[in-house]
């Protein structure tokens, strides 16, 4: 794995999401309460930046169209997205959260 500093945590709001990019991939770091995740920042259903959306109860909504999807997998758990987004292994390392954008989580292509 090769994972790379993509933001201090500080910089990553309780219960929102912050947009980075992380060897040339926009990704989207969420925070839910104290747990860390990062997901391509791009909605599967409309192709808008999911960093921008509301983080809550493990799930990240598109701002768009309301579509929301699981944090952990990827999956979208409500319309109208239908096919999920890649999710990225996260390492908090000291103050920093750092990611690994060379492999995802859930099989899901990140490009």
């Amino acid at each position: 794995m090769a994972f790379v500093r993509a933001c201090a945590r500080t910089e990553v709001p309780v219960d929102e999401a912050l947009g980075v990019t992380v060897e040339g991939m926009d990704v989207a770091i969420a925070r839910d309460g104290e747990e860390f995740f990062a997901l391509r920042d791009e909605c599967s259903h409309a192709a808008v930046p999911l960093s921008e959306g509301e983080v809550a109860d493990r799930t990240v909504e598109c701002w768009l169209h309301g579509s929301t999807f699981d944090l952990a997998t990827g999956k979208p758990t409500c319309l109208p997205a239908t096919e999920p987004v890649a999710t990225f292994p996260v390492e908090l390392r000291d103050d920093d959260v750092y990611v690994d954008v060379t492999t995802t989580l859930n099989g899901v292509s990140a490009s």
